[in-house]
This record gives C-alpha cells, sequence and structure tokens, in this order.
C-alpha cells in the first residue's frame, strides 16, 4: 500500500488533474498540444542531453540489461502483430500499428518518473541508457515494419523506405537530445556552469509538464469498440513484456537489482502517447491505439504497484 500512495499515486494525480482540467475546459486543446511539444521536443530533450552527459557509459551500457528489456519489447510486437492478424484477422497495416503499441512502452513519461519515486534519482542509470537507444530503434522498425506492409516489398519501397527511416531518426528532437548527450560525454566537454545551470532548470520541468500535458491530451481518446484487441495490448504491454524482461534479468543475464528495477518497471509502462501517433501517421488501427493508450494507462495504476512488489 505505501509503493501505491507514495510511489505510483503522485504520479498518476499529475496526470490525472491535467486530465481533469482539459475535460472540464479551464485549458483549450492547442494549450495542451503547446505545453506537449514544449516537453517533448524541447524539455525532456534536454532532460535526457543532461542525463546522457553525465552518465557513465561505461558502467551502464551492459548488453544484459538491454537484451533482457528489447527482448521482452520485441516479443510483445510478434505478440499483438500475431494476436491481431490471426486472431481477430485484422490487415496487415492495422497488426503492425497494434504490434507497435505492444511494443512502445511509455518508457519517459512513466517509466522515469514512478523509477525516481520509488528508488530515488541514482537509480536512473539503467533507465536512461534503455532510452537512449529507445525511440531510434523502436521507430525504425515500426516504419520499416509499416512500409514493408504497405508496399509488400517493392524496390521503390525499400528506397522510399531508407528515407523515412534516416529522416525520423535524424529529426526526432529526443535523438537530438540523447546524441549531443553522447558527444559531451565521450568528448570529455564540460559545459560553463552558467549554461549547465540553465540546463538544470529546463530539465527540472519536463517531467511535471508532460505528465500534465499527457492527462490533458488522453481526455481526447475514447474507449470504443475492439474491446477484444485493446485488452490484449493491455494484457501484453503491462504483463507479458515486463514478465520476459523480469525472467530474462534474473535468470539468464544475471542483471543487478538496479539494472532489474530499471528494466522491469520500463518494460511494464503503458503504451506510450507515441503509438497512437505512430498509427494515427498511417490510419492504421487508430482506434484501438487510441483506447489501449488510455485503458492501459489506467490500469498501470495497478500493475505497476504488482511489480513493486515483486522486485527486490
Amino acid at each position: 500500500m505505501e509503493a501505491l500512495l507514495d510511489v505510483i499515486l503522485p504520479v498518476f494525480l499529475v496526470i490525472g488533474y491535467g486530465y481533469f482540467v482539459a475535460w472540464r475546459g479551464w485549458i483549450s486543446e492547442g494549450a495542451v498540444d503547446g505545453l506537449m511539444r514544449f516537453a517533448q521536443n524541447f524539455a525532456v530533450p534536454v532532460l535526457l542531453f543532461r542525463s546522457i552527459a553525465r552518465l557513465d557509459l561505461a558502467a551502464n551500457f551492459d548488453p544484459g540489461l538491454m537484451l533482457a528489456f528489447y527482448i521482452g519489447a520485441f516479443s510483445g510486437f510478434a505478440a499483438g502483430f500475431a494476436g491481431a492478424r490471426l486472431i481477430f484477422k485484422r490487415p496487415m497495416t492495422d497488426s503492425v500499428a497494434i504490434g507497435f503499441c505492444c511494443l512502445f512502452s511509455n518508457s519517459l513519461l512513466l517509466g522515469l518518473p514512478i523509477t525516481e519515486r520509488a528508488y530515488g534519482p541514482e537509480a536512473l542509470a539503467g533507465n536512461y541508457a534503455i532510452i537512449s537507444i529507445h525511440a531510434p530503434i523502436l521507430y525504425a522498425f515500426g516504419i520499416a515494419a509499416m512500409e514493408l506492409a504497405r508496399s509488400h516489398g517493392t524496390a521503390l519501397a525499400r528506397r522510399t523506405l531508407a528515407r523515412q527511416i534516416l529522416a525520423s531518426i535524424v529529426k526526432n528532437p529526443l535523438v537530438i537530445g540523447i546524441a549531443l548527450g553522447f558527444a559531451v560525454n565521450l568528448g570529455g566537454i564540460e559545459p560553463l556552469e552558467f549554461a549547465w545551470s540553465a540546463v538544470q532548470m529546463m530539465a527540472s520541468a519536463a517531467l511535471p509538464a508532460a505528465l500534465f500535458g499527457l492527462g490533458g491530451t488522453l481526455v481526447r481518446y475514447r474507449p470504443e469498440g475492439d474491446m477484444k484487441a485493446i485488452a490484449m495490448v493491455a494484457a501484453i504491454s503491462l504483463i507479458l513484456h515486463p514478465l520476459i524482461t523480469w525472467g530474462l534479468g534474473k535468470t539468464v543475464f544475471g542483471l543487478t537489482t538496479d539494472q532489474l528495477r530499471s528494466a522491469v518497471l520500463t518494460a511494464s509502462m503503458a503504451p506510450g502517447a507515441n503509438a497512437y501517433v505512430f498509427a494515427n501517421m498511417y490510419g492504421a488501427a487508430r482506434r484501438v491505439a487510441a483506447s489501449s493508450v488510455l485503458l492501459a494507462t489506467g490500469l498501470s495504476i495497478l500493475t505497476v504497484w504488482v511489480w513493486l512488489a515483486v522486485l527486490p
């Protein structure tokens, strides 16, 4: 009960506050969009820059940590894709979009604050290591899978696919922030004190603004239809992905306690809003994606509580 009250509920109260304010019409959709653009395109990239710039890369980029998390993630995609295609008889593009919902956990807006509240800021090194390659790898994979599903692998599609992947990675603000952090870290660059203070101020605004904005955007998602597919996405995201990561981390890769906490909690997060953005971009399974983001985020209050009890 202590974990629920002290760790999980504060995060979801901020999300709920944003939801309530937007639902009551006290903040406009345009203002919520502006806040999310500030958070996702500016504040969160600065947070990632700050964290990667000071991260002990040799100590925290452990192959076992990465494999435990990403084997779980891609297993989630495979299960979601297969379920959508074989059980629910969805078109190929819908199946890719549904699989992507199971693949893309909300590692930033939920994973970071919950891990920090549960175990302290010093426990976030594993989270940042996972996040540093999260967006580039998963977006590249998702775009590749969707373009192949749409084009049936023609030569023209392969050229288009390469351009799409490269553009999505190079232009992504999160990737830019991560890349600059690596440049500072690996280059041994020490930012001037006044500049670093500005970075700290900007980074401190990232998670509160993002959580509030996430609540505001969830108002737009309406749980409707396709409930079996939505339930499948929630089960894969909240149970299967972290279960695989937990099993691999404990029995195969021998992760440390901190690594196991970071990997499993990050894996146990609901699909992020980017899952809906991806589905909307391709016009595939939008209703399933939107409803999955909303319902799985709500359900994660309970499932994350369970994972906090299971973890050492």
